[in-house]
């Protein structure tokens, strides 16, 4: 007798992403010359994971009695002040508006925004290509998701769908949690400009006093663009402060190569004393009814190489060389995919090609040792995963 709760028990057993990357690991295994575009994290050259040398030896120089003690629920006060700092560089206004929790991983600031910023029943608000963890996320927790139109015919944000669905949201449900995911939004790669930032906070502005609009920028990739300032947009969300609650998404997963160590934060921003005192709290009600407090030796790591000006140093030339890495297959890939249909791509993770029909040409791919993963009308490539060598033969497969 199945004793789950009717709500349950239709739930899928795999993830599209493992699934596929799974297949290609095991025909690589067998003799098979594989190219895996799946799964969103940086390899080297020889395909092994690329660690940040300086991240994993501060991993290492841990004390016993960190990795083995509990953090406190919010998360370490050091930490905090570390991904405050991190997110907003030498910016007063937000730095001073700022609360923050750790979270488990970037998932983890997704998840406390969406139980506390819509209800239960309700709709989160994103583009049309997203990353297919939203929807999981928002059925886990009773909510939805609601999308608009990415790009414009210009192949711009589609800024004026984006404010047609905050007011959609507002009109049906009293406010809007709308989620960003820029720069090097995943899946298409795209990064806005400033005059497409600027005309997102013009929009939110103008619908800022029909009802609460909360707007969450999800930063997982934002240090692997292509812009001289990574945190250069945040100047353009600055006149939003106080008039739209502005949450951000901080993962170390991404930024230091550390997928397993589960350590994030949500930050929001609340210039507003008061507010800010209240989001704190529940925010940390958040953290304890869901797991309690986080991984404190992998907090501990992390504000280490955030703090320490040797450790700092050190760890962002390690990652500039990873994004050097990542630039050489974005830039190759520019190149052998001339022709093909897709946004801007200046940096990221990923890419997405357009295609009339993607299930069956990944399946096409997938017969030829290409895999790529289908979503909807488009094929979401992991360039990051991808040899610079290989990248022709990805393309190619692309146009078969």
């Amino acid at each position: 007798m199945l004793r789950l709760i009717p709500a349950r028990s239709q739930r899928p057993s795999e993830d599209i992403i493992f699934t596929l990357s799974t297949e290609a690991q095991r025909r690589r295994a067998a003799g098979e010359s594989i190219v895996n575009a799946t799964l969103g994290a940086l390899l080297d050259e020889d395909g092994r994971l690329l660690v940040l040398p300086t991240v994993a030896r501060a991993i290492r120089e841990v004390t016993d009695e960190d990795w083995a003690a509990y953090a406190p629920i919010s998360g370490a006060p050091a930490f905090l002040d570390a991904v405050i700092t991190d997110c907003f560089g030498n910016r007063p206004g937000f730095r001073e508006s700022a609360t923050a929790v750790a979270t488990t991983g970037g998932t983890g600031a997704l998840r406390h925004a969406l139980v506390n910023y819509i209800e239960a029943g309700q709709a989160l608000l994103t583009t049309d290509y997203f990353w297919g963890p939203y929807a999981t996320l928002a059925a886990e927790h009773g909510r939805r998701v609601e999308t608009f139109r990415t790009f414009d015919e210009s192949g711009s944000l589609d800024v004026e769908a984006l404010g047609a669905g905050v007011d959609r949201c507002l009109a049906a449900q009293g406010r809007c949690l709308l989620f960003l995911n820029d720069p090097c939004h995943n899946p298409t790669g795209y990064s806005m400009s400033r005059t497409e930032w600027d005309a997102v906070t013009q929009a939110l502005l103008a619908r800022a006093d029909e009802g609460p609009i909360t707007l969450l920028i999800d930063l997982a990739y934002f240090l692997y663009g292509a812009a001289d300032d990574p945190r250069g947009f945040l100047d353009a969300l600055e006149p939003l402060l106080g008039r739209v609650s502005l949450l951000f998404a901080w993962s170390a997963s991404k930024s230091f190569a550390q997928y397993g160590l589960r350590v994030g934060a949500l930050v929001a921003c609340e210039p507003d004393p008061t507010a800010r005192e209240t989001t704190a709290a529940a925010l940390a009600f958040s953290c304890r009814g869901t797991w309690s407090n986080c991984n404190r030796g992998g907090m501990a790591a992390i504000t280490r190489v955030l703090t320490d000006p040797t450790l700092k140093s050190a760890c962002d030339a390690d990652r500039e060389q990873a994004r050097d890495l990542l630039m050489r297959r974005v830039h190759a890939f520019n190149e052998a995919a001339k022709g093909l249909s897709y946004p801007r791509y200046e940096g990221g993770f990923f890419v997405t090609v357009f295609h009339d029909d993607a299930a069956a040409q990944a399946a096409r791919m997938r017969e030829a040792g290409v895999f790529v993963v289908p979503l909807g009308s488009a094929l979401r490539i992991a360039v990051c995963s991808v040899a610079v060598r290989d990248v022709p033969r990805l393309a190619d497969s692309l146009r078969s």
